[in-house]
């Protein structure tokens, strides 16, 4: 179903540009924006993916994963295909891929966005995610149901690249809670090479919403030989601690996926390596992921260094959470950041 795309602007010369991501495309009758789901018909810029969502799950929060945000809750989890984005080692590159790789055909199930947050009530859900693909190219669709969302006292998160412009979160913010925004690497060379972007505007969008007052997560895929060097991994811990060093780090591991199954697995001796450098940099929260580690996927308070939430399982499925009045320490009494209610 398509919807005009109203973060947009049209220009002196005719073309269109859209104001979505910081792709910053300028389009013309006919043409297709990077994302492939973004089209100038008749004038008008279209979404193309309106309503038909790709991907529907209902999941633990941990999943996507943000770890200090209504823990041991479930989210509805939705998103369409298109991306502006072209990741080689893209984990859901069936659907964000999609159009690109098939002539631009548009594919999904119908879901309102009325639909979405009965769904997500209807299962008990706290909280609505626009996740599996970039939130940013399918906008207008994740604002209407964020709007709608909020109203029905849901919660909403943007799981993304980090590539929305200064626009697009100012319009969304008082309807947004959360963020877990990609940090996929601190060298320009690699966003350019291997995800077609940049890394830049990552870096101001994750300034830009925390000052908006929207609680972020961020994460980082570490690849071997890549993007892996205690160098770089130093430098990613470094520009979030000068941020804000309660802002949680989320360091995955790779496994081989879509244009890169030739390369070989994150080892866990790598993760536990970056996961003391970020505590090494002041962030207070830490975490390692795609693999199992109790150890680090657990939560621990800064100050007296006890485990207040318990995470165990693949993917954490198993928690206990140890804070009392939502966010303090039992022990100590340290406020624990996150959104807790």
């Amino acid at each position: 179903m398509a919807s005009v795309a109203w973060l947009s602007s049209k220009l002196s010369d005719g073309r269109i540009a859209c104001e979505a991501c910081s792709q910053h495309c300028k389009l013309s009758e006919g043409e297709y924006g990077i994302c492939g789901i973004r089209k100038v018909e008749n004038g008008e810029l279209y979404l193309l993916t309106y309503g038909l969502a790709a991907a529907v799950n209902i999941d633990p929060i941990e999943k996507k994963p943000m770890f200090h945000f209504l823990p041991d809750s479930k989210v509805f989890s939705f998103g369409t295909v298109g991306c502006n984005f072209s990741c080689t080692f893209c984990q859901n590159a069936d659907i964000s891929q999609y159009p690109k790789e098939h002539h631009h055909e548009i594919i999904g199930r119908p879901l309102s966005p009325k639909d979405a947050v009965a769904l997500a009530l209807e299962h008990g859900c706290q909280s609505i995610a626009y996740t599996y693909n970039e939130p940013a190219v399918f906008f207008e669709y994740a604002y209407d149901t964020a709007r709608l969302a909020s109203e029905a006292g849901l919660k909403n998160i943007f799981v993304t690249s980090g590539y929305e412009t200064h626009k697009a979160i100012d319009t969304i913010a008082p309807f947004l809670d959360g963020m877990n925004i990609d940090i996929k690497s601190y060298s320009q060379p690699f966003y350019k090479d291997i995800c077609g972007a940049s890394l830049k505007p990552v870096l101001d969008t994750i300034e830009y919403a925390h000052k908006k007052g929207i609680w972020i997560e961020t994460t980082t895929l570490l690849i071997p030989g890549l993007n892996d060097s205690e160098e770089e991994i130093r430098s990613i811990a470094e520009f979030q601690a000068s941020l804000d060093p309660s802002m949680p780090w989320h360091i995955s591991a790779f496994h081989p996926m879509y244009k890169m199954n030739d390369v070989p697995r994150t080892p866990a001796s790598t993760l536990s390596r970056a996961y003391e450098i970020g505590k090494e940099a002041g962030l207070k929260y830490v975490y390692v992921g795609n693999i199992d580690d109790e150890s680090r996927e657990s939560t621990y308070c800064p100050s007296c260094y006890k485990m207040v939430i318990d995470r165990h399982g693949h993917i954490g499925q198993f928690v206990t959470n140890h804070l009392v009045e939502k966010n303090h320490c039992p022990y100590c009494t340290t406020v624990i950041e996150g959104v807790w209610k």
